[in-house]
């Protein structure tokens, strides 16, 4: 059976690097983006790598492209071995409590917990028809609600209400579909990729791409005596 994998925001950054070991472990990989023409820009790039790989419209904000690319998915290969949930937002109105944009917590949220729950919904019964499916939540240290009580933490100044509140839903989300299917051969973990240079700090993390998508292909790539319902990073467990 061909492995297939599904990343989300895969078109640049950590979620390309991800498509691209997936790739290279042997996967036909589905390059889930939610502009169309960088999605096919990333999946060409992939394929003269030698890579399977193939574009997938996929906007969290729009159902209709979430069950469109189900609907694909299903067509194309009937299952889906890995779910890599990377796709997120930052926004500029975000801040702390007492002063922060509302609205722009809102817009977070519907990313990156709802859009992400939405995908993982529509994905979860392709999941189900692969010998051992795995999720990978791409978390952030920012999620855990122990390092933001600790102010000794390096990054404690980092209290930005909507990033971190969305980052500490999708950790809920993990433990509980975990337990959910606790019982299946499907495994679901959390996981900080670290401060990696992206678009999304203007590259100023102290990471490369290649070393932020280390941590998340281990996970999708676990084993049948792997770990499910934890929070990691490279080096080991992270507190919730």
């Amino acid at each position: 059976m061909n492995k297939i994998g599904l990343v989300t925001g895969a078109n640049k950054g950590i979620g390309f690097e991800i498509a691209r070991q997936l790739g290279k472990a042997g996967f036909t990989v589905f390059v889930g983006a939610r502009n169309a023409a960088l999605g096919e820009e990333a999946a060409a790039n992939l394929l003269a790598e030698k890579l399977e790989a193939r574009s997938i419209e996929l906007d969290l904000g729009r159902q209709e492209t979430i069950t469109s690319a189900a609907s694909a998915i299903k067509s194309f290969a009937g299952h889906l071995d890995v779910l890599v949930n990377n796709a997120a937002i930052a926004d500029p109105a975000d801040g702390p409590p007492s002063t922060v944009d509302i609205t722009a917590v809102e817009r977070i949220m519907q990313t990156n917990f709802f859009g992400t729950l939405r995908v993982t919904q529509a994905m979860l019964p392709l999941l189900r028809e692969a010998p051992a499916g795995r999720v990978v939540n791409l978390s952030s240290g920012l999620g855990s609600l122990t390092l933001n009580g600790d102010p000794k933490w390096d990054f404690a100044g980092f209290k930005l209400l909507g990033y971190n509140t969305s980052k500490a839903a999708l950790n809920m989300l993990t433990i509980q579909l975990a337990y959910e299917l606790r019982d299946t051969p499907i495994k679901v973990n959390a996981v900080n990729p670290g401060y990696t240079a992206t678009d999304m700090n203007q590259k100023q993390g102290t990471q490369s791409v290649e070393e932020g998508a280390a941590e998340p292909v281990r996970l999708a790539l676990l084993p049948a005596d792997g770990p499910t319902g934890g929070f990691f990073e490279t080096g080991g467990l992270l507190p919730w």
